[in-house]
């Protein structure tokens, strides 16, 4: 690990938004500024770094943001980035600044993006996980995925009610599309039937047995979650092929979508974000480079940015086994 001096810090968020950034972002200033760095909000992510949308932040630019979702440095998602002439823009208006080292708040992309960069210029960077999906290998918990669950459960109480009343069955539809951490958890906390993960080979066949042995059963009611990337299909999919082969399966379908990715943190994302943001600058300034922070049995951790995008965050298998027997 080599040692350089760090004194001017740019900070920003990139990829899909996800509560508790901005208490990230919180955290980085005022911790960079507590070992007098200066810190630079870099706007729209590597797209504002290209563009030279680049400000210096103070302690007041992040009073009052700890409770809000989304990002007051907003977000995109860069195509210049991934271009080599791209990066040598983005390069340029970081000397022009004369920033010393970045911190990356977001996921896979994010981070692929940081490591590239570093390999080409001379700026190192420290990855903040921040995404509702908590796929990212390193970290037991990604920035937003708990405030995800919480807001699903809580959607999923009131279409309970509904359920319920009408002796219905409902498919709900949550985020997810290579991971099934949100459906897991959310199917566990809601007391769900069924739920569908990208990580195992569910069918419309075990599906049409499971609901016929809840009506032996006299259950006339059922909450199947889905997440949106599993092989078998979307909800809306597995909705039309259950009523093609039984009529009697008439259901509701509702996606709550990007509903999970707004909203205020919840107190564990605020906590983990804030936790996320010190470490990130303490690591750049003790001369830690191309790494995620992440935390791991309850303790801060730093992997190196090969492993957290290119390792598998494998599904807990004794989790699944247990929803799905809590569910007969």
């Amino acid at each position: 690990m080599s040692k350089r001096k760090i004194k001017r810090i740019g900070v920003f968020t990139s990829g899909g938004d996800a509560p508790g950034m901005n208490a990230a972002v919180r955290a980085v200033v005022r911790t960079a500024i507590y070992h007098k760095c200066q810190v630079f909000g870099i706007y729209n992510g590597y797209e504002g770094m290209i563009n030279d949308d680049i400000k210096k932040l103070q302690k007041g630019d992040v009073a009052n943001i700890i409770h809000r979702g989304g990002t007051i440095l907003k977000t995109s998602r860069s195509k210049e980035f991934m271009e080599k002439t791209g990066r040598a823009k983005a390069y340029k208006n970081l000397k022009k600044h004369k920033i010393d080292g970045c911190i990356a708040i977001g996921g896979n992309g994010t981070f692929t993006g940081g490591l590239v960069f570093e390999s080409e210029h001379d700026i190192p960077f420290i990855g903040v996980p921040g995404t509702i999906d908590n796929d990212i290998f390193g970290t037991d918990y990604t920035i937003g995925y708990d405030t995800a669950i919480n807001t699903a459960i809580e959607a999923i109480d009131r279409i309970r009610d509904t359920a319920d009343s009408h002796s219905r069955l409902f498919f709900i539809e949550v985020m997810g599309r290579h991971a099934g951490y949100i459906a897991l958890n959310t199917g566990i906390g809601s007391g769900a039937g069924y739920t569908f993960l990208p990580e195992t080979k569910n069918t419309i066949e075990d599906l049409v047995s499971f609901l016929e042995g809840s009506l032996s059963r006299n259950k006339l009611f059922n909450l199947i979650i889905v997440a949106e990337g599993n092989k078998t299909g979307n909800a809306m999919k597995i909705s039309k092929k259950l009523k093609k082969i039984n009529e009697k399966f008439d259901s509701r379908v509702t996606i709550i979508g990007h509903l999970q990715r707004g909203g205020s943190p919840s107190a564990m994302d605020r906590v983990l974000a804030s936790r996320f943001g010190y470490t990130a600058v303490n690591s750049l300034i003790a001369g830690e480079k191309n790494k995620a922070v992440g935390i791991i049995d309850g303790d801060m951790v730093l992997t190196p940015f090969d492993q957290a995008i290119n390792k598998v965050k494998d599904i807990d298998e004794e989790l699944v086994r247990m929803a799905e027997i809590l569910a007969m």
